[in-house]
């Protein structure tokens, strides 16, 4: 079960990043372009349990994709994918609390 949602986090973050990096940059708005990549991490982490590493796992493999499609330094984008999961899981989760839809 792990295995096939690893398999679809590295085809989606493969798909996000190949749009990214070849559509989306002719859609610049005021100097921005949309991180796909990013907001798709922050969500997912987010949104999963906080004992669960598989957001960290999905942080690294978004941030590869990222270092491999740029023309940058290698390692830079997992680098701040990863610390932004870390924080997510670690300080965000710990002292803010979203509101969710309990069934009854």
């Amino acid at each position: 079960m792990k295995l096939i949602k690893i398999l679809l986090i590295i085809i989606l973050f493969y798909f996000f990043t190949l749009l990214q990096s070849t559509f989306l940059v002719h859609f610049i708005i005021l100097g921005i372009s949309l991180n796909l990549v990013l907001i798709s991490v922050v969500i997912f982490n987010i949104f999963e349990e906080s004992k669960s590493f598989l957001g960290i796992l999905a942080a690294g493999i978004g941030g590869f994709f990222l270092d491999v499609f740029s023309g940058g330094l290698m390692g830079f984008n997992i680098l701040i994918l990863v610390g932004i999961a870390i924080f997510i899981k670690l300080v965000f989760k710990e002292y803010v609390q979203i509101p969710f839809i309990k069934k009854i």
